[in-house]
């Protein structure tokens, strides 16, 4: 069997270590160290904005790239806080600014709300990503790429 060294495209599987960190250098996650992570090409894995830097990338190339916001996590929106009645919110729970909360999304999911302020008759929650409006760095390190076999 020939290894061919297929590029990051479409139709592809790809094994990658990576790591996300913010422009201060602070890192929010990363596999460097562990096992690289598989994914394929348009499967949800990864945000579309991360997966088209890959693109024509191949196996053995590392590359840092800047993720701005419209490619990342998006622009926080002002839609997405939310003000809920203190009474939604167990008497037991102690409310802090920066406590994250889940609530149920309209398909039954979760969804991550972050207390941003409260008061006595009102709890401020914010559900924009953490990472909205953040640059994002991104540094990856491709490890495989394949052909995936289409049925």
């Amino acid at each position: 069997m020939t290894v061919v060294n297929v590029p990051v495209s479409e139709g592809t599987r790809v094994f990658v270590n990576f790591s996300v960190s913010l422009e201060d250098g602070s890192e929010v996650d990363s596999n460097f160290g562990g096992e690289p992570v598989a994914f394929v090409v348009g499967d949800g894995s990864l945000l579309p904005g991360f997966e088209r830097l890959l693109f024509g990338m191949s196996a053995g190339q590392r590359q840092m790239f800047t993720v701005a916001p419209e490619d990342g996590f998006g622009q926080p929106n002002d839609n997405n806080v939310q003000y809920l009645p203190r009474s939604q919110f167990d008497d037991d729970n102690e409310l802090e600014i920066g406590l994250v909360y889940s609530f149920a999304d309209a398909s039954g999911g979760e969804l991550p709300g972050l207390v941003v302020a409260f008061d006595e008759d009102e709890v401020t929650i914010d559900f924009n990503h953490p990472l909205a409006g953040r640059n994002i760095l991104f540094d990856v390190l491709v490890h495989r790429v394949e052909p995936v076999e289409l049925h």
